[in-house]
């Protein structure tokens, strides 16, 4: 009984981890995981600096608002681009601007040179690098992956490097900054790209990807939009990310409020909640990682974006530090599951042409939304106070996956076409489906 109960255990493992197979996934994955846990860092240490320097709630919304509206303006114009580049080494630039970028910022730290105006013209430099890595790097997951059905595990388990490190950063983060100062979170990131800029190098892609012969950028944007907008599945998604980003989102630049006037801690109380937040995060990308195949994930969009909403206003209502660490590990999980689970369906039914306009869309609705709810966040938070501010982010969401919900029934009528072609779902399944009115759905079963 034991041997079996350990081979059961041994084969769920090895589904969870199925995409490290694939070599240049694996170098991927490897330098990721070393460089992501400086980049929380470095988020961790801008948002303390900012409220050690300023003490303003406002002042927190405009270094998000600067560090993101890049990625807004400029997201679509680097999915067409994306579309066209070779997609290996335009990630191999944006990470050595981005090494430059921290470097610059842990300079002016360490030497006290550092003013606000600095902190919001290195956001903003950093937000432009993000506006082409971000969707160049989402695009390039499939270019790592050889087998398609592997795509989905490949999706969820870079959530889950992410949100691990999300665990171990800011943890770090609050420890260096209570001892040593925000600059050395700012050069430990710095040096940390030097991780994923080698595994980048060490690849071996075999897709060569051929600029199209259409020089006009305007014209593949238009198309890329129609396209995507133009179709239910991937409009609806895309609108509801929105949505959670605008409304939940401004919880992390809220978080040192929290921390500092309402629970009474300092750094070390920061990290702890926003490593409860990553918790929670990672148990929901490990979640996704071990399932079979992409069946169901409707459903899981609209209750993962309820969760969310749940968590946010457990947290604002809060005032005891514990219960505040289990709302941020509710948030988390659904926060996480909500975008991976769009991710995952989002790369499965996009035509590949099109993939990188459709991922930098997605990319412009999870992180282009984000200034304008961080600027939202910031200055509702000085009229109506943080708790008052999440809470009604909170409803928003929960209100935003009732809509979602309703909608369901059709994205399974037009999603069912494409996962028969893919092999996904059997074309006798669907017939049998379209005669007796089962409801067994690709997306929301």
């Amino acid at each position: 009984m034991k041997s079996l109960a350990t081979n059961s255990a041994n084969a769920g493992l090895v589904g969870i981890l199925r995409s490290l197979r694939h070599r240049n996934y694996r170098l991927f994955f490897s330098g990721q995981g070393i460089s992501l846990i400086g980049t929380w860092m470095q988020q961790i240490a801008m948002s303390w600096l900012v409220y050690r320097l300023t003490h303003s709630a406002f002042l927190l919304g405009v270094v998000g608002f600067s560090s993101r509206i890049p990625t807004f303006v400029f997201a679509s114009f680097a999915g067409v681009l994306a579309d066209r580049w070779n997609r290996h080494r335009a990630l191999v630039v944006t990470q050595t601007l981005s090494t430059v970028q921290a470097l610059i910022l842990a300079a002016l730290v360490l030497t006290g040179a550092i003013t606000i105006w600095h902190v919001i013209l290195l956001s903003l430099s950093l937000g432009f690098i993000n506006a082409f890595d971000v969707p160049i790097r989402q695009s390039f997951v499939v270019d790592m992956i050889e087998r398609r059905e592997d795509l989905g595990n490949a999706i969820a388990l870079n959530s889950s490097l992410v949100n691990g490190a999300r665990l171990v950063g800011p943890s770090i983060a609050g420890m260096l900054i209570a001892t040593l100062g925000e600059g050395i979170c700012f050069l430990l990131n710095g040096i940390s790209f030097i991780a994923v800029i080698i595994a980048l190098l060490a690849m071996r892609v075999k897709r060569d990807r051929k600029e199209k012969q259409n020089p006009n950028v305007l014209e593949g944007l238009r198309e890329g939009f129609s396209y995507a907008f133009g179709f239910a599945p991937i409009r609806l998604i895309l609108l509801l990310l929105a949505l959670v980003s605008l409304m939940g989102m401004p919880y992390m630049v809220l978080m040192p409020i929290f921390a500092g006037k309402i629970l009474h801690g300092g750094p070390r109380a920061f990290g702890f909640l926003l490593g409860a937040s990553g918790l929670g995060a990672l148990a929901g990308a490990l979640y996704l990682a071990s399932r079979k195949d992409v069946l169901g994930l409707g459903r899981i969009i609209v209750t993962a974006s309820g969760v969310f909403g749940i968590g946010l206003i457990m947290f604002s209502l809060s005032r005891v530090f514990w219960l505040s660490l289990l709302s941020m590990l509710v948030t988390g999980f659904g926060m996480m599951v909500q975008m991976a689970s769009s991710n995952t369906v989002l790369q499965t039914i996009v035509e590949e042409d099109k993939r990188g306009r459709v991922m930098s869309f997605y990319t412009m609705a999870f992180m282009g939304m984000v200034p304008f709810g961080n600027l939202l966040g910031g200055s509702l938070a000085s009229l109506i106070g943080a708790p008052g501010t999440l809470m009604f982010g909170g409803a928003s969401c929960i209100l935003g996956s009732f809509l979602f919900a309703r909608k369901l029934p059709l994205l399974r009528e037009m999603v069912r076409p494409i996962y028969v072609k893919m092999g996904i779902v059997s074309e006798t399944m669907s017939r049998a489906q379209e005669g007796t009115k089962l409801t067994i759905p690709p997306l929301d079963n």
